[in-house]
């Protein structure tokens, strides 16, 4: 199926590791021009080195998305080299899992106001584009009562609400606005990996929890996240997908 992406223009923010990597990959891979950023320099150039490769158009910046300023000249830098912005996903999160105040705070910055600065710094593009497309990262833990049922499923569970209310109110538009909920994901240097070497008890659990018996991969989740940031889906606004190998229980109507 072609996904109609060959020349589009997208931004995603954590872009060089996991499932933000894995969606700049997909999307290069279907012939959009993908600008990305994440905060360690070293990341960013190693990126958009292997990512320029047979033609392709990368262009990679540091930035911390709980820099509203800092964020916004991304944005706008970006949509002027690019020629202009189809597609935004806002992807990063500070992974703030315990239940402590600082945690809440970091939550707050970077999983919610970074997803609500992206959108508001891209709307302007967006609404130039015959084919605007805005998908959330979000997370299994933000439907279901989990280890990370503090700062981090609040937070996922509140841009699932934002971004289907960005769905009402930006159709007439033409702007779509669809959320993603991974189940766990495993890749090097992730958090999955991180709590196999340090938790291995938590690790456990979670394997056990998994009825395909394992993890999803990171490109397993880009694949849906591009679909649904693509004109082959131009009827789906308003949808939080679920792709997580009935590991979630509740029944999603």
């Amino acid at each position: 199926m072609d996904l109609g992406l060959q020349g589009r223009r997208a931004l995603v923010t954590g872009g060089t590791r996991g499932i933000g990597r894995a969606i700049v990959e997909t999307l290069a891979a279907e012939g959009a021009a993908v600008g990305f950023c994440a905060r360690t320099g070293s990341d960013v150039t190693d990126a958009v080195e292997v990512l320029t490769t047979n033609g392709r158009v990368a262009i990679g910046r540091v930035v911390d998305v709980a820099d509203e300023a800092g964020l916004t000249q991304w944005v706008d830098d970006s949509a002027a080299e690019l020629g202009g912005l189809d597609i935004v996903v806002a992807n990063v999160s500070a992974l703030a899992i315990p239940d402590e105040p600082a945690n809440w705070q970091a939550s707050f910055d970077t999983d919610m106001m970074g997803t609500v600065r992206l959108v508001n710094a891209a709307l302007p593009y967006l609404e130039r584009s015959d084919a605007a497309s805005i998908v959330t990262i979000a997370s299994v833990s933000a439907r279901e009562i989990d280890f990370a049922a503090g700062p981090y499923g609040t937070f996922k569970a509140a841009i699932i609400h934002y971004t289907q209310g960005l769905a009402y109110q930006l159709a007439d538009k033409g702007i779509r606005a669809n959320s993603l909920s991974p189940g766990n994901t495993y890749f090097d240097g992730g958090v999955w990996q991180n709590i196999e070497q340090q938790n291995p008890d938590l690790f456990g659990m979670a394997m056990g929890l998994n009825p395909t018996g394992r993890m999803a991969r990171p490109e397993e989740i880009a694949r849906a996240a591009v679909f649904l940031a693509s004109p082959a889906a131009s009827f789906m606004t308003g949808a939080n997908l679920l792709v997580d190998g009935a590991l979630t229980r509740g029944v999603q109507f």
